[in-house]
């Protein structure tokens, strides 16, 4: 067979057997989710004045701007106080909610429902960092990113585990929270809140009908052949929007480079000295100082930030050219982030970034971050008084895993260890009612064990 053929139909194969980079995509959902919950608890106080009924760009203004341009955005819905609270503490809970990955598809709808309400409530609130949050919010509706690091991961390895067993798991949870919010996305339909854009309320329909679609085949179907073709559909989804992602990002570094290139201050190497003394972005007055304080370093950090945005895009060729340059470019935001002052921005970039980590980093990355969860957790329920289950019999205290045990099991005794110390705590009780009663501890016979049966 023509070698080209065989390489072609290799691509078809892997994009249709598996949504790629898991590792990634669960980082870009943690990172985005993180960064907005940390954004809408930071402005907690100031939401009114950001997004609510008492900002300078009020209701009737935020109004004509939708009717003219379509946006979607919850908040104009009602004018009323108690609505603008919900909707804002809900996007709370659904960024928390995503970050911990349960029901990644349903919250990575509403994440994208609470991030387009309140921005596109209040447009001239944001930055570059909103505009790629807003972006970003769109596309993880179309992934899968809840394989790894997620609440959903986890379940999914306790089903496979009963049907080992040869158990059927049930999900009530799932079907119920479908219900309800295909309820209230019929009332909303009907009462003519999604008369906008029609992107966003034909997206809503389409992930309902999916999710229906979904565990239907899953809960009926008597061949695996329905649900796999489903896998297919939704792995090639998947992979597209991963694409997309990464080539936003591209397109950001190049057209941030390729603008700069035309800039006179960055063709001559003072751009980076203004911003630095701007009162808006001086949060460290004095630490701006001492990095303009040499000429050279602010030139070389102007010419250094133009080169690393152009070649980023072409550095995707050669793996290690690539992880180079997005060490620096996140060094870089994260500089941004102290020095400028703008931290959300730069976590909306970092999280951006990602996408590029290899998956060998976060991988080990994954296992270090376990262990340190099952080392503290470990300490914590040792100080903490002892448990007793309904019979009197204690629960143990969990034990870290080895490196290379998954997260999943490092909480967990394993079976001997189980077994020797129900029977430990078993001949302590009898030894104890036989006191009690006035007979001596039992003997065991010569050759056994304490605890053992005859």
């Amino acid at each position: 067979m023509n070698p080209f053929l065989l390489k072609v139909s290799g691509a078809v194969a892997r994009v249709t057997d598996s949504a790629l980079g898991p590792h990634q995509t669960a980082v870009i959902r943690i990172g985005f989710s993180a960064t907005w919950l940390l954004f809408l608890l930071r402005e907690f106080p100031h939401r009114q004045e950001l997004y609510g009924p008492d900002g300078p760009w009020d209701w009737d203004l935020a109004d004509q701007l939708v009717g003219s341009n379509g946006a979607f955005t919850a908040l104009l819905w009602s004018d009323g106080r108690g609505w603008f609270e919900a909707l804002y503490l809900l996007a709370v809970v659904w960024s928390v909610l995503l970050l911990l990955g349960w029901r990644t598809r349903t919250m990575s709808v509403l994440f994208m429902v609470g991030v387009l309400s309140l921005q596109n409530r209040s447009v001239f609130m944001g930055d570059g960092g909103d505009n790629v949050l807003h972006l970003m919010a769109v596309y993880l509706v179309f992934t899968r990113c809840g394989q790894v690091w997620s609440l959903d991961a986890r379940r999914a390895r306790r089903a496979d585990e009963a049907r080992a067993r040869e158990e059927r798991p049930r999900d009530r949870t799932g079907p119920a929270l479908w219900g309800v919010l295909g309820f209230l996305l019929l009332l909303a339909t009907l009462a003519g809140r999604m008369d906008g854009d029609r992107f966003v309320p034909a997206l809503l329909w389409a992930v309902w009908l999916a999710q229906a679609l979904w565990w239907l085949v899953g809960r009926y179907a008597r061949t695996p052949h329905p649900r796999g073709l489903l896998d297919v559909v939704a792995n090639i989804v998947h992979n597209g929007a991963l694409l997309v992602v990464m080539a936003e990002a591209c397109l950001i570094y190049a057209t941030a480079g390729w603008y700069k290139i035309q800039g006179s201050r960055w063709q001559d190497g003072t751009a980076v000295h203004y911003p630095l003394h701007l009162e808006y972005f001086s949060p460290w007055p004095a630490l701006g100082d001492l990095l303009t304080a040499s000429g050279t370093l602010v030139m070389l950090v102007t010419y250094g930030t133009v080169a690393v945005q152009v070649a980023f895009p072409f550095t995707l060729f050669n793996r290690r050219v690539k992880n180079v340059l997005l060490a620096l470019m996140i060094t870089e935001h994260a500089v941004i982030a102290v020095v400028l002052g703008l931290p959300f921005f730069s976590l909306a970039m970092i999280a951006a970034d990602a996408v590029f980590l290899p998956t060998s980093f976060l991988r080990r990355l994954g296992n270090v971050s376990g262990r340190a969860h099952g080392w503290v957790r470990v300490r914590i329920l040792r100080l903490l008084p002892p448990r007793t289950r309904a019979d009197g019999v204690p629960v143990p205290v969990p034990r870290t895993g080895s490196p290379g045990e998954p997260v999943d099991h490092a909480d967990r005794m394993d079976h001997a260890d189980r077994m020797d110390h129900l029977d430990h705590v078993d001949r302590e009780d009898r030894e104890d009612r036989e006191e009690q009663a006035g007979q001596g501890p039992t003997v065991p016979a010569p050759g056994k064990a304490p605890g053992t049966r005859p």
